[in-house]
């Protein structure tokens, strides 16, 4: 049996406060994908980070849109 397909969406970009997850300009986030496992998107998401590790402004996220598209599902 196939798994189940829970997707997850990996974005970020440049955050008007380091403590915060507001973005200081929507049209420069960086969407770096969609995944179908949060493992993937997890393992994005780190590349990602690390790779910007040294600006305390940039931050990404892992949204479950899974949970968007289906809010009822048990996921």
């Amino acid at each position: 049996m196939a798994e189940e397909q829970l997707l997850h969406l990996v974005f970020g970009g440049q955050v008007t406060d380091p403590q915060t997850l507001e973005f200081s300009d929507l049209k420069k986030l960086d969407i770096v994908g969609i995944y179908p496992s949060y493992a993937e998107a997890q393992s994005a998401w780190r590349s990602v980070s690390q790779a910007n590790v040294d600006d305390a402004m940039t931050k990404y996220v892992v949204v479950h849109l899974h949970r968007l598209l289906e809010p009822d599902h048990k996921h």
